[in-house]
């Protein structure tokens, strides 16, 4: 098994608990990791044997531009949305995170991180 990791992801969305939240938006953060069989691709050197980078990053896109209330929230929904275009995956860690968050004080981002396996 192997991983493949989409670290940084960096998006202006319209994510949060507060309607004034959903209503400016913020900067969020999205880092994705897949575990999943490699050999075949590392062998053949065929990108349909593996998991297209690009087709990740455009699933990610989809659900960043619908509202959530919680992180939490927003992550099972990039897994869920993985999985369904990718039924072969084996395990997924996202992370998903809110730059500058209201929270009356000094905090680089709040961050969530969800873990699913199948």
């Amino acid at each position: 098994m192997g991983r493949i990791a989409l670290e940084g992801m960096e998006f202006f969305a319209f994510h949060g608990f507060y309607d004034e939240e959903q209503k400016i938006g913020n900067k969020y953060g999205v880092d994705l990791y897949i575990y999943t069989d490699l050999l075949a691709a590392a062998e053949t050197d065929d990108l349909h044997q593996t998991v297209n980078y690009e087709v990740l990053y455009k699933l990610v896109v989809a659900e960043m531009l619908i509202p959530a209330r919680l992180l939490e929230h927003l992550a099972h929904r990039i897994i869920d949305r993985i999985y369904q275009h990718f039924p072969l995956i084996r395990q997924i860690k996202v992370n998903v995170y809110k730059f500058n968050p209201p929270l009356g004080g000094i905090c680089r981002h709040a961050k969530v991180t969800i873990k699913e396996s199948r």
